[in-house]
């Protein structure tokens, strides 16, 4: 650590050796080049062991090495020799937390060797509290190798209240009142039950549980609560009744409306994102797809969505709906990437995607560039354009276009967007046709309708459908691919413009690389060189040359709509704006991708 940090560590250190209680156990180890430890057993923490771990505290100095795994199983022996020998007694709680400013350096540096051995030595029997003081860490082994162990990791930053941090959260671990606390219900009553079991309750904390009535006639719940206290088993079960509860309810006013679904939502999201860290490969996707839903249906703010606030516009419509755009409206974006529902609200990089909507408008990002091309394809109304052809998966979306309501003689181009897609899974035998007013499931001979009025979440083997209603829904089918369809709603009484609809891929690395189609041939990597950038003929948006499959292209700077969030207004999403209806960026010509049906 920096001579700073080692002075804000041990001034936190000298405030929690004044909060240890005497009855309980405490040792410190350092690791850097070499594992030195205080004593060689866990002490009892009398007036005059403190006095002499003060003293030690206050001659700790700065290394500059890191053998993190070793100094981990120094602290695991010492607590297993601990028990075996009986020096703490046997109902107590045992904790190890490990702070640190660095990534492993000495001795075993492999993350995933060491969270391996970590897990296979504390076997469950401690709680490991992982502190990465400063950027220097590597914060998601240490979040892993927590959560493993039934701990949590925290972020200490380096700032004047830096000791303050590390003694708080020693103030939220220091008094475990109970410990494997579990509270049990009747599995024929209750579903989709959040986490119930806890490996400690703290003195200042609380136990959340929710979940679903199988039965929403049911006036009673049981619940059967046990657990391990300092001297003995606490056990017991108790009932709540369902007048009781809208009591309560009407004596707190502030729980009110859908308070106890959001929250139930709110923990499951939270335990999702949780499992997720330490997932991997199908099970992570999944995980992430059931936050994802969840997440946009309760409209919560997570790090797979993100909140965006928009100005009101001058002269809006009525019902606040926004006309829909035109290319006109392309140009200069002299700000930030602007959050999405899949960006993330922090510093972190954004989730790229490719997305078609507007007039209509294609997106495709580029992530290795931090940056998107796009381009328009302009056809005739009635029109079907194949969006999505994957023949391994049997993935396919097309997309018919509609036009405004009358023609504008004055427009060399008419302006048309997409009023139905036809998405379909060939091998689930499904096919979903979606238009600004039903959505539709064939799921073979059988029909299934609903409106974007409805709210609805539906699942069947190798597909996921859910619809917010009025705003998007969202699909998984098959691999794990999924798509997020914008509805864009205008004025009613407009005289010239129509409702219509948005294309938004979330997952399209579960489709196979014989994808194609307009927005398909996009899933594959795609690099691009700009070079002689200079002013355009609007001044506000330069020209350049655009390198791409060895074409040289005149693109434009400028900016497209994401509607994901706000199917209104829009964010702008600065991006090269290639020309004639994307010559020389999509393979052949755009009358190539024109289908007879849309399916």
């Amino acid at each position: 650590m920096s001579g700073r940090e080692i002075e804000q560590t041990k001034e936190a250190l000298l405030k929690i050796l004044d909060d240890i209680k005497e009855e309980d156990f405490f040792n410190f180890i350092l690791f850097d080049s070499e594992i030195s430890t205080w004593k060689e057993t866990l002490i009892k923490a009398t007036p005059e062991n403190l006095d002499e771990a003060r003293k030690f505290v206050r001659q700790i100095s700065a290394q500059g090495l890191t053998n993190l795994h070793g100094g981990l199983m120094r602290g695991i022996d010492i607590l297993n020799a601990a028990h075996e020998e009986n020096l703490v007694p046997k109902r107590s709680a045992s904790i190890i937390i490990m702070l640190t400013d660095g990534q492993p350096n000495v001795g075993i540096s492999n993350t995933q060797e060491i969270e391996k051995a970590v897990k296979k030595a504390i076997d469950g029997r401690y709680t490991l509290y992982n502190l990465g003081f400063g950027s220097g860490v590597d914060y998601g082994f240490l979040e892993r190798m927590a959560l493993e162990n039934k701990g949590l990791a925290r972020r200490i930053y380096p700032d004047s209240d830096a000791a303050l941090q590390l003694q708080g959260f020693y103030d939220e671990v220091s008094n475990p009142m109970l410990i494997d606390v579990e509270l049990n219900y009747p599995e024929n009553e209750i579903s989709d039950l959040t986490t119930n079991s806890f490996k400690h309750y703290y003195d200042g904390s609380e136990i959340v549980v929710a979940g679903r009535f199988v039965d929403s006639n049911q006036n009673h719940l049981s619940v059967d609560v046990r657990g391990e206290g300092a001297h003995d088993a606490l056990s017991y079960t108790t009932q709540q009744g369902a007048e009781q509860t809208a009591q309560a309810f009407q004596e707190q006013q502030y729980i009110f409306g859908e308070y106890i679904e959001r929250l139930w939502a709110y923990l499951t999201i939270e335990q999702l994102l949780e499992k997720r860290i330490t997932a991997t490969g199908e099970e992570k996707e999944n995980l992430t797809a059931q936050a994802l839903a969840l997440s946009l249906m309760y409209k919560f703010v997570t790090p797979l969505t993100s909140m965006v606030v928009t100005k009101p516009e001058e002269n809006e419509n009525e019902e606040g709906i926004a006309d829909k755009p035109t290319e006109a409206e392309a140009g200069m974006f002299t700000g930030p990437l602007m959050a999405s529902p899949l960006y993330h609200t922090s510093a972190s990089p954004p989730t790229w995607y490719t997305s078609v909507d507007g007039d209509p408008h294609f997106i495709i990002s580029v992530p290795q560039k931090k940056d998107a091309i796009c381009f328009n394809i302009n056809e005739n109304p009635g029109m079907i354009l194949n969006l999505i052809n994957d023949p391994v998966t049997g993935i396919t979306v097309n997309g018919e276009l509609i036009g405004d309501k009358r023609a504008n003689s004055d427009a060399k181009i008419q302006n048309s967007y997409f009023g139905k897609l036809g998405i379909a899974n060939k091998h689930l035998d499904v096919k979903l046709t979606v238009t600004p007013e039903m959505i539709t499931i064939q799921n073979g001979d059988e029909k299934t309708g609903f409106t974007w009025l409805d709210s609805v979440t539906l699942q069947q083997a190798g597909l996921t459908l859910i619809i917010n209603r009025k705003k998007n829904l969202v699909l998984s089918m098959g691999s794990g691919a999924s798509f997020v369809v914008v509805l864009h709603q205008v004025w009613k009484k407009h005289p010239l413009h129509q409702d219509f609809l948005g294309l938004y891929t979330l997952k399209s690395d579960k489709l196979s690389e014989q994808t194609h189609g307009l927005l398909g041939q996009f899933f594959r990597p795609i690099d691009f060189t700009i070079l002689e950038i200079h002013p355009g003929s609007d001044p506000k948006k330069p020209d350049a040359t655009m390198i791409v499959k060895n074409n040289e292209l005149t693109v434009t700077r400028g900016w497209q709509k994401d509607y994901r969030r706000d199917p209104a207004h829009g964010v702008d999403i600065p991006c090269w704006f290639v020309h004639d209806n994307g010559a020389g960026l999509i393979d052949g010509v755009h009358t190539d991708y024109i289908v007879p049906s849309l399916f």
